[in-house]
């Protein structure tokens, strides 16, 4: 079976953060690939400032080109909408039954995960890789098995901040991949 992570998104944009990440987890950790899940919106937050679900995918895919271990993925967007994270893997698993899913998520995330549509189901079924993020402090306890905290190394860089720097007129071409610096 392949191991594949799962990790969902808005991408909006994607930058090297998510680039780095992926590529430990997948050299450090275990997985064969990571699908980059482009998400058509969180229902836990607020859908503003963000670009079309299909360019936020093609960013995404030419930002992975080239690189046999990333995949770019538009599956939700066939989900009926609000997507919930549970119902994607459920869905995933069906669709694609040779492939072990892990969902990646960050610190912040898995401190909310109460939060989120049938928890308990989540973290039972699927394996969990969680990453640090600067001021979450995670401990996952043992009762968890499925669920692993990574020590991948902390990448202060938020598609917010590159939004802003965008709008600002800054030169950030170090924060992106070379392939989508023109596109923004």
């Amino acid at each position: 079976m392949k191991q594949t992570g799962i990790y969902p998104g808005s991408f909006n944009p994607i930058h090297i953060g998510h680039l780095a990440l992926a590529n430990y987890l997948c050299e450090f950790e275990g997985l064969d690939e990571v699908w980059f899940l482009v998400t058509p919106h969180n229902p836990l937050k607020v859908k503003t400032d963000l670009m079309d679900d299909e360019f936020r995918y093609e960013l995404t895919q030419k930002a992975i080109d080239g690189y046999p271990k990333f995949k770019a993925s538009n599956f939700e967007f066939q989900l009926p909408q609000p997507s919930y994270t549970i119902q994607t893997l459920d869905a995933l698993s069906a669709a694609y039954p040779d492939h072990n899913f892990s969902l990646i998520i960050g610190a912040d995330n898995w401190l909310s995960i109460d939060k989120w549509k049938d928890p308990e189901v989540l973290v039972s079924k699927y394996h969990l890789l969680v990453y640090p993020r600067k001021g979450y402090d995670v401990k996952i306890p043992s009762k968890l098995p499925n669920v692993k905290l990574v020590q991948a190394p902390i990448i202060e860089i938020s598609s917010s901040f590159i939004r802003k720097a965008l709008e600002d007129g800054k030169d950030i071409r170090f924060f992106l991949p070379e392939a989508i610096r023109n596109m923004l």
